[in-house]
């Protein structure tokens, strides 16, 4: 019996999702290009830590956080839909989005991810950028090393998002519900 061929897209999609990555290294799928990337610094860990322990803490919304979800996103032109794992994903407790959840689960109520930017600040700023607004994901924190500043993006719409607050970092910034809190960024010098 003839099957019909595989398209290039699902060539790509089946390719990356048979990667054997060495351990602690994460592979994305990111607008068609498969992104591998080594274990991160302590510094960049650090930053993570010190956003997930003020949002446990202060969060209006009790929050459920995780550092390895894979996330199945829309992905734009004739590309695969994008794999990827934020350096941290947000949602609310009550959700418990992650009980029984598939390695790569779709985005559906999370509220927020987190990127800290490290070897490839470029994906973090532009192409996780456009897979996350293109996903409806309310919001997007990034917090860019080298610039020195944190930013949140919201309002998502089509590609992108229609809101974002830069700041430099030692100065606090406001997370909207179902946060509702300021994030402190004073020891993030």
């Amino acid at each position: 019996m003839a099957h019909e061929p595989l398209t290039q897209e699902e060539v790509l999609l089946e390719g990356f999702l048979a990667l054997d990555t060495p351990e602690g290294f994460r592979a994305e799928l990111i607008e068609g290009e498969i992104v591998v990337t080594p274990p991160p610094d302590g510094d960049h860990e650090d930053y993570i830590g010190l956003i997930v322990n003020q949002v446990i803490r202060r969060s209006r919304t009790d929050m459920q956080f995780s550092g390895n979800k894979g996330l199945k996103l829309q992905s734009g032109g004739g590309c695969p839909k994008n794999h990827v794992i934020p350096d941290g994903t947000f949602a609310p407790m009550k959700l418990r989005l992650y009980r029984g959840a598939e390695s790569w689960m779709p985005c559906d109520g999370v509220a927020m991810v987190l990127e800290v930017t490290s070897s490839k600040p470029k994906a973090d700023r532009e192409a996780k950028r456009r897979c996350y607004a293109r996903a409806a994901i309310p919001l997007y924190l990034l917090v860019d090393r080298d610039a020195s500043s944190i930013t949140l993006f919201s309002d998502p719409e089509n590609e992108n998002y229609r809101q974002h607050c830069t700041l430099p970092l030692g100065k606090p910034l406001a997370l909207p519900e179902p946060f509702a809190f300021e994030l402190d960024t004073a020891d993030f010098l």
